[in-house]
């Protein structure tokens, strides 16, 4: 080979490869839900899609979707949903059976079952939130609440995302402020997945990493301005959890919003059933963790009490016992991922020392 010629592309020492898929349109702000129709259009949907709406979010937005899509020429049924179960999965499934393309109207149970039963039928789907709990708005990742260990499992990525704020603002202002708590985990998240890749090798997306830190920075930054049946604080907040969502997309994984925090949360829910919201578990965890990291972990504690989240066990609906009890079992949460937890996890008595400095339990 000559000096000046390039060798052929199979004769580069390079075997990697990843799909990274993302929304195509994005639509947040005021009364954007009346875009619906025109957007399935701009897609190029077949005519027959189903509406996956909730008991109570049918009447925020699942009929509305219904009627625009029926005014733009599509044919609709509406599929009302339970809880994200693996069962329900199945139901929702066969419910929909013969549909063309989804929309999620609901919250966030309601767009995890649809993402994984559109990632089924491989049909796309649109997520259409009617609150803000979590980052689960534009992400691939689903959480399925079976037996006593949650499952996060890959489903589909939204092909549109169409959040509009007026729906989002009626939503109860605790879910809002659980979603920010979510996004501000990220900050441990992402210092977790760093130690991984120093100490296991793992693989690392710096672009997912600047995603997710970004969405937590946002949210931190602006805490003061997250107010309750303010619509210009869900506008605030609903920016930076579509990011983080888009974040887990470039990675491939959940790893830029999930790490020892979540694993906290997942343990909680093991102890302590129907306690706290997600998004809440993880803001607390956040605190704990960013301590054992060594970081600002009143940083966290402030942004998150500025904003209204829990940050004791007590505001939390939990007893003392139960948060010590999830951080000594938080590693064993998911083996395969590694965090500021060790293989070996806590011992009690590290825990109980942790949750007493960080002020979570008194």
């Amino acid at each position: 080979m000559k000096a000046h010629e390039l060798p052929e592309v199979t004769d580069l020492p390079f075997g990697k490869a990843r799909g990274m898929v993302f929304p195509r349109v994005v639509l947040a702000g005021h009364g954007v839900l009346a875009e619906l129709g025109a957007t399935c259009r701009q897609f190029g949907f077949p005519r027959s899609g189903v509406v996956v709406t909730g008991p109570k979010t049918v009447e925020l937005a699942g009929r509305k979707a219904a009627e625009i899509l029926t005014e733009a020429g599509f044919r609709v049924q509406t599929v009302i949903a339970g809880e994200a179960t693996s069962d329900e999965v199945a139901r929702v499934e066969q419910a929909t059976e013969g549909a063309e393309f989804l929309i999620a109207a609901g919250g966030g149970s309601k767009i995890d079952i649809t993402k994984v039963v559109a990632a089924r039928l491989k049909i796309p789907f649109v997520s259409v939130p009617t609150s803000a709990a979590h980052d689960g708005i534009s992400s691939p990742r689903a959480s399925l609440h079976d037996s006593e260990r949650p499952a996060s499992i890959e489903g589909a990525v939204p092909i549109g995302v169409i959040a509009d704020t007026a729906v989002i603002v009626q939503a109860p202002f605790r879910l809002l402020a659980s979603g920010c708590a979510d996004v501000i985990s990220n900050m441990t998240a992402i210092l977790d997945w760093k130690l991984a890749v120093r100490l296991r090798h793992e693989e690392y997306s710096s672009t997912a990493a600047t995603l997710s830190e970004y969405a937590a920075q946002e949210i931190i930054a602006r805490a003061a301005l997250i107010k309750p049946n303010l619509e210009e604080s869900v506008w605030i907040a609903i920016r930076p959890m579509i990011v983080a969502g888009i974040a887990m997309s470039v990675a491939g994984s959940s790893r830029p919003c999930s790490g020892s925090e979540h694993l906290f949360s997942h343990a909680l829910d093991r102890q302590a059933k129907n306690v706290g919201l997600h998004g809440e578990q993880c803001g607390i965890g956040a605190i704990m963790m960013m301590y054992l990291h060594g970081g600002d972990w009143q940083a966290i504690r402030r942004a998150l009490e500025t904003i209204g989240a829990p940050v004791t066990a007590r505001s939390l609906g939990a007893t003392n016992q139960q948060i010590v009890d999830a951080l000594v079992q938080a590693h064993s949460m998911r083996p395969d991922r590694y965090t500021i937890l060790g293989d070996n996890g806590l011992t009690r008595e590290a825990a109980e020392r942790l949750a007493r400095v960080t002020g979570v339990v008194s």
